[in-house]
């Protein structure tokens, strides 16, 4: 009986079967083909030995790399600068809200409306005039037309003024307050659409403007800001309740209450001209800055003292300077007591000579 093998199917070698088939080679850990006999013919087996060259292995086609046509150098028609500038970062502009356009104009508006203002009381009082003057004499049509247009056209531009500057203020405040709060790391606690409610709405823009900028400047270490804020709330509500008192007084009939009401009219003009310079002044204030604009210098006031150190040093006597003035004491107790005074000699008298002329 023919003994019963397993080929190697990587290195060839063949194992004989003991008991139950392998399936890897114990040398190169092959597949071992299936069982058959070392002398079976080849009909009978279930494999074929297949004889190949060592150079006809299979191999599996690599497609080549596609070669990458030689570029050109890069040539530059002037010299380079893509790495010679270091421009500094770009800061984000701010977003833009709708009261900017008229923050920027909030100085000129209102020096204008304080001026239109004023106008306005001048009209008013050149109405007062023309009236005193048509106690005893008649007026010129002319006159009359021209007094009315002053009138009318001083209080309209006056009134549009005022609302476009009273925009601008709106707008001033909530910029104003946002900075104010972000430099303390924190959130304005009222938000945009309170703070225009406040300032619009009649009565209750007499008092929480003047809330608003309390709290804007409540914890700041200069009273300065304070002080003229309180002064500008106290003028704001005064002019506030004479342009009602003004309004009121318009609807009066008799001719001499309405010749009154001009002059009413005129002074409460004047007062509106002065919170408008308030409100400028305050604004200026708020801001570290003069009525003009310009930035507020701060200044120092120190109590002159005199230094602990004396500047110039006392003059103290020699021994030699000393001792001539005791003997010069006992000279004049004894001149005092009849005693004779002996005349200076040698070099006393040189010395005494030398203070004369130090002395003169």
């Amino acid at each position: 009986m023919s003994t019963v093998v397993q080929p190697c199917a990587r290195c060839g070698a063949r194992w004989a079967v003991q008991k139950t088939p392998m399936y890897w080679c114990p040398r190169c850990r092959g597949v071992l083909l299936s069982p058959a006999s070392i002398d079976a013919p080849a009909e009978r087996r279930n494999y074929r030995w297949v004889a190949r060259r060592p150079d006809q292995r299979v191999r599996h086609a690599v497609p080549p790399a596609p070669q990458d046509k030689p570029a050109a150098t890069p040539r530059y028609h002037a010299t380079p600068r893509w790495g010679l500038q270091d421009p500094p970062p770009q800061q984000q502009p701010a977003p833009r809200r709708p009261l900017d356009r008229f923050v920027g104009w909030l100085g000129t508006l209102l020096v204008w409306t304080a001026a239109m203002f004023g106008v306005a009381a001048v009209a008013e009082l050149l109405r007062y005039g023309v009236l005193l003057r048509n106690r005893t004499r008649l007026i010129h049509p002319a006159v009359l037309f021209f007094s009315d247009a002053l009138v009318f056209v001083a209080g309209v531009l006056a009134l549009v003024l005022a609302l476009l500057t009273a925009v601008a203020a709106v707008g001033w405040l909530i910029e104003t307050r946002r900075v104010a709060y972000a430099h303390a790391g924190r959130l304005d606690p009222r938000r945009a659409r309170w703070l225009i409610a406040g300032c619009v709405v009649p009565v209750v823009n007499l008092l929480l403007p003047g809330v608003f900028l309390t709290e804007l400047v409540a914890d700041r270490p200069d009273p300065r800001a304070l002080r003229a804020v309180r002064v500008w709330w106290a003028a704001w509500v005064f002019g506030g309740l004479l342009t009602v008192a003004a309004l009121y007084w318009r609807t009066a009939d008799s001719l001499q209450a309405k010749a009154d009401g001009v002059m009413f009219t005129a002074f409460a003009d004047l007062v509106a001209a002065g919170v408008t310079v308030l409100t400028l002044w305050v604004i200026r204030t708020v801001e570290g800055r003069d009525l003009r604009g310009r930035d507020r210098i701060a200044r120092r006031w120190l109590n002159a003292v005199d230094p602990m150190v004396p500047v110039i040093e006392p003059v103290h006597p020699s021994g030699r300077d000393h001792r001539r003035a005791e003997e010069q004491g006992a000279r004049e107790s004894g001149s005092d007591n009849g005693a004779i005074e002996h005349p200076a000699t040698g070099a006393d008298a040189v010395d005494h000579a030398h203070e004369e002329v130090m002395a003169k």
